[in-house]
Parts: C-alpha cells; sequence; structure tokens
C-alpha cells in the first residue's frame, strides 16, 4: 500500500492510497463514521486500485457545512472527483454514504462506472429498531448529555453495537467519530430520511443502468436483511449475503468485502 496525498479540498479530508495509474475507486463512509472505517479494507484495495477516500463535512477532519442534504454532500464528492481529472470512477459507500454515491450517480452519471452499496438501506420500511445504545447515544433527552461525554471506550461500543459480534474498531475512525458533533449528527439522519422518503434507493437506480453490487451482512441489527433483495428491481444487480455478519462489512468481513469489490469492478470493466 503506497499512501501519496492528503489534502483538504471542497471542504473535506482526502486521503489517497494506491498507484496514481490504477483504476479510480472511490470510498464514501456512512453517518457518524469517517474514512477511517475504510482502514482493514485499503491494503488489499489500493495493491490494485488508485483509493480515494473522503471525510464528509462535520466527519472526521472536515469542518462543518451549511447543508447535509444528500444531493448537496453528492455535489461535493462530484467537485472533488472533477478537481482530481477522475471520471468513470468506480464507487462504493458504506451505509449512508451508499446514498451520497447513489445521488453522485443520479446527478452526475459520467463520473460513475460502477456502483457498490454495502449495507445501504433500500428504503425506510426496512430499518429496524437501533440497538438500545445507539438509541441512548441518538436520542434526546439522553443523547446529547452522553454525546459530550463519550470516551473511546464508550465510541467503540458504539460503533461496536452495529456489528454481529466482536469486532476491532480502528483508532482513525474513534477519532473520526469523536470529532462529530451530536447537532451535525442528528441533521445527517434527518437528511438521510429526507432522501428516503422522496424516493427509495432501488427505484433511484432502476433507471440510472449503472452497474450494482449490492454487500449485507446476513445478520444486520440496523437494517432488516431481507430487504437487501429489494435491489433486485435494478436490472442485473448482484447482490451479496455476507452471513453471520453484521452491519459492519468493512470492519467484520474486510478480505471478503474487498474480494467482492474488486472482483465485481473489474469484471464490470
Amino acid at each position: 500500500m503506497t499512501q501519496f496525498d492528503v489534502e483538504q479540498s471542497h471542504g473535506m479530508h482526502v486521503v489517497h492510497d494506491g498507484p496514481r495509474e490504477a483504476p479510480p475507486l472511490l470510498l464514501i463512509h456512512g453517518s457518524g463514521a469517517s474514512g477511517g472505517t475504510w482502514n482493514p479494507m485499503i491494503p488489499a484495495l489500493a495493491a490494485h486500485r488508485r483509493v480515494v477516500r473522503v471525510d464528509l463535512p462535520g466527519c472526521g477532519q472536515s469542518p462543518p457545512a451549511a447543508s447535509y442534504d444528500v444531493p448537496d454532500q453528492a455535489d461535493r464528492v462530484a467537485a472533488l472527483l472533477d478537481d482530481l481529472g477522475i471520471r468513470d470512477a468506480d464507487v462504493a459507500g458504506h451505509s449512508s454514504g451508499g446514498y451520497v454515491a447513489t445521488a453522485l450517480a443520479e446527478r452526475r452519471p459520467g463520473l460513475v462506472g460502477t456502483l457498490t452499496l454495502i449495507s445501504t438501506g433500500p428504503d425506510l420500511d426496512a430499518l429496524l429498531r437501533q440497538p438500545p445504545l445507539v438509541r441512548a447515544l441518538l436520542s434526546p433527552p439522553l443523547g446529547p448529555l452522553l454525546w459530550a461525554r463519550r470516551s473511546d471506550a464508550l465510541i467503540r461500543r458504539g460503533v461496536a453495537a452495529t456489528a454481529a459480534g466482536p469486532v476491532d474498531v480502528p483508532d482513525d475512525l474513534v477519532t473520526g467519530v469523536r470529532a462529530i458533533t451530536y447537532r451535525a449528527m442528528r441533521t445527517v439522519l434527518r437528511r438521510n430520511t429526507a432522501y428516503l422518503a422522496e424516493r427509495s434507493v432501488p427505484e433511484r437506480l432502476a433507471a440510472l443502468r449503472v452497474p450494482l453490487l449490492v454487500i449485507f451482512g446476513a445478520a444486520d441489527p440496523r437494517w432488516d436483511p431481507s430487504s437487501a433483495h429489494r435491489y433486485g428491481a435494478v436490472p442485473d444487480a448482484r447482490i451479496e449475503m455476507l452471513p453471520g455478519v453484521g452491519h459492519l462489512p468493512v470492519l467484520e468481513a474486510p478480505g471478503a468485502t474487498a474480494e467482492l469489490l474488486l472482483d465485481f469492478t473489474a469484471a464490470a470493466r
């Protein structure tokens, strides 16, 4: 793995890994996370791809933004790709990062060659009752108090609460999560909900004809795992279920997830 650049661009902290001449792969993290989410997968991915990771505004090392609307997030990512001269990129999003990736494909289809959605809920009906610790952290009146007093241990517990079993949480991810304010987190969640309420992800993608890979943990506690098959409404979509994996395939099964991603993008190209 070769890390060749770290920069701030369009209000986002950006990290580049892998050879510059390799085909580009853009990774977009989910709500309440950062680019550190992808750390366990980077060695395998960067051996073959030019990997670009962002911290979305208000997350990780990126400053807050005036708007967290999903289309606005996608426009910032598009501006970054324009600056880098990248077109026809393979784009992967974890969890709600998949909404930003989908909006990017909707708004700038020429920038997206393939799309991979990992643990991305297809619609609001698929959302499950969240784990108790996650509810406590995100809901008033207890949420703001807990959020302001989060220790590294509590952050790790909060992230791991959506896994199916024990999981190592990277230090970079803990640091990135710590930087997110309660207000920003709540706003991001509301804007994600608004994006789904407007139209489901499979409905949005069905008309785009972008090659699609969907990866879902078969034991996801956040989204009904069976809802992954709703992406079957997208022509030629490939759906992969990971047994014994929860909401965090990028941490719980990084090797298998990276292999699926690399195989899919290579075949699509």
